[in-house]
């Protein structure tokens, strides 16, 4: 296993059977996975030394057309608490946001219909207006490309849309109310032919993923080259189907992690709020796998817990924008800490 993690290393490209094996390993050898992940921290060190960048989450809409699986928003969900954020509340965010450092802000929610292009690009527009230094990262799933195009030209810098699954089986297993795959991937172009940043990643853990469809999403990964992956584990909530699934395994998306900043070495990998939910050190863990990129919540504090893909989100405390200090003290503790800067990719 050393040789693969060493060619994983100096190449950034394994072939199916090799990356089957690694991750197949990584799951019960701790020396394996200690390797992987030493070698991912170090990758990251060189391109961003030891600063980890923050970006500000606000949650726009908790109302969602789609009726996906795994997801509390899902529309099926009844029990759902709803609501929308105004364009003065999300511009209240921005402000307390601003003040505490942040120059990333990430625009997240449903697929709202009432986020119609005219409202978003007044309120990107509003954003780029009054915070001209700051980037601005969408995550706000499926539109047409040019909506995208609309939303781009008004100011927004990256997109966030999460491929969710490589194999089209498990995709449609997974969003029967969906569009389908070949959609998510051709939106995915659309970005990226726009010149957003964009990114795009999978949970780890959901019912009916293998082994095998976790190295078709990482080879993906590879043949896209985004410039950024989210990768989390599967976190249950009670009001879907998948509900009482468990959890996705630790190990498995540590390890995933690993081969994706070794895959892109200058890829944005954030440590995932769903991390630090699944795991009190899971934030931290992260990093020591490669991450450099964590997202704070800046959304008002009486709607956090009402955005629930999944139970029990990590929202307050260190989690929480207005707890940066206090994220900043326990990066400190593994050697890292926060830097402000907004982050951009860096293609040099």
């Amino acid at each position: 296993m050393r040789e693969l993690v060493e060619q994983l290393t100096s190449t950034g490209r394994l072939d199916n059977a090799s990356l089957k094996a690694l991750v197949t390993q990584c799951a019960t050898d701790d020396g394996v996975l200690q390797l992987l992940r030493d070698n991912a921290v170090r990758t990251a060190r060189e391109q961003f030394g030891r600063g980890i960048y923050i970006r500000g989450l606000i949650e726009l809409s908790s109302y969602c057309r789609c009726d996906c699986l795994y997801c509390g928003l899902r529309r099926s969900n009844r029990l759902a608490e709803r609501y929308r954020l105004t364009h003065d509340e999300v511009m209240e965010c921005c402000k307390e946001g601003y003040r505490l450092g942040f120059r990333t802000f990430v625009l997240q929610g449903g697929e709202d219909g009432t986020h119609t292009d005219k409202w978003l690009t007044e309120l990107v527009s509003t954003m780029r207006r009054e915070y001209p230094d700051v980037a601005i990262t969408l995550s706000l799933g499926e539109r047409g490309e040019e909506s995208f195009r609309r939303l781009y030209e008004a100011g927004a810098n990256r997109y966030l849309l999460r491929h969710e699954a490589a194999n089209a089986q498990l995709y449609e297993s997974l969003h029967p109310a969906g569009r389908g795959l070949q959609h998510r991937l051709d939106c995915l172009e659309a970005l990226k032919r726009i010149g957003y940043q964009t990114g795009m990643g999978m949970m780890i853990g959901v019912k009916g993923q293998t082994i095998d469809h976790i190295v078709e999403d990482l080879q993906l990964i590879a043949r896209m080259q985004p410039e950024m992956v989210g990768i989390g584990p599967f976190l249950p909530h009670r009001a879907t189907p998948l509900g009482n699934e468990p959890a996705g395994d630790l190990r498995l998306v540590l390890a995933t992690v690993a081969i994706v900043r070794l895959m892109l070495p200058k890829a944005l990998l954030p440590s995932t709020t769903a991390l630090a939910t699944l795991s009190p050190t899971g934030r931290l863990e992260g990093v020591l796998s490669g991450a450099n990129v964590v997202m704070p919540n800046l959304s008002p504090s009486d709607i956090r817990a009402k955005y629930a893909i999944y139970e029990n989100k990590a929202s307050w405390g260190k989690e929480a924008a207005e707890g940066v200090a206090a994220l900043d003290a326990e990066l400190h503790t593994i050697g890292y800490h926060i830097d402000y800067a907004r982050g951009d990719f860096n293609l040099k």
